[in-house]
């Protein structure tokens, strides 16, 4: 089931299509957007049009790889950034399973807010580096999965 919720305000949909401008152009350009984002779940969707499509007429894996990336990296800097910490956020893997041609609107969820803050916890306590694992789906708005996304998020408190 899509998370679909506008609950989103403009202002944070304006503050994340700037952050895509400065620092992630290509991602702009892709066309990714900011469906929703709370404490355990942050979901990305993007629509397969010219500028993001591969010479099969679906969506180019790159571009379903930023659009995870993005859902999962987003729920790691809210963390962090509830943390009050100054910590580092990396990814160190990433893992891809394909199972249907991304057409039309697609959808990218991550739901692993716990494990995140579990990791950003043991960091913090630590004070060595973390790794942790987590998952981004994708589907389509039929609700069919389109990929799955798994990355490892490297996280370590910064030394003064």
């Amino acid at each position: 089931m899509l998370i679909q919720n506008k609950s989103i305000s403009m202002r944070e949909r304006l503050k994340f299509r700037f952050f895509l401008l400065y620092k992630l152009p290509i991602a702009f350009l892709a066309g990714l957007r900011l469906v929703r984002i709370d404490d355990s779940k942050a979901e990305i969707r993007v629509k397969h049009k010219w500028i993001n499509q591969n010479p099969f007429r679906s969506m180019y894996f790159a571009v379903q790889a930023m659009a995870a990336e993005i859902s999962t990296g987003l729920m790691v800097f809210r963390r962090i950034d509830k943390s009050g910490k100054s910590i580092s956020m990396l990814v160190t893997n990433q893992e891809a399973i394909f199972t249907k041609k991304a057409t039309g609107w697609n959808y990218f969820r991550c739901e692993d807010g716990n494990l995140i803050s579990d990791a950003i916890d043991r960091a913090v306590e630590t004070k060595e580096g973390q790794t942790v694992w987590v998952t981004s789906k994708a589907q389509d708005s039929e609700g069919d999965q389109v990929s799955v996304f798994r990355f490892q998020w490297s996280i370590k408190e910064r030394t003064k």
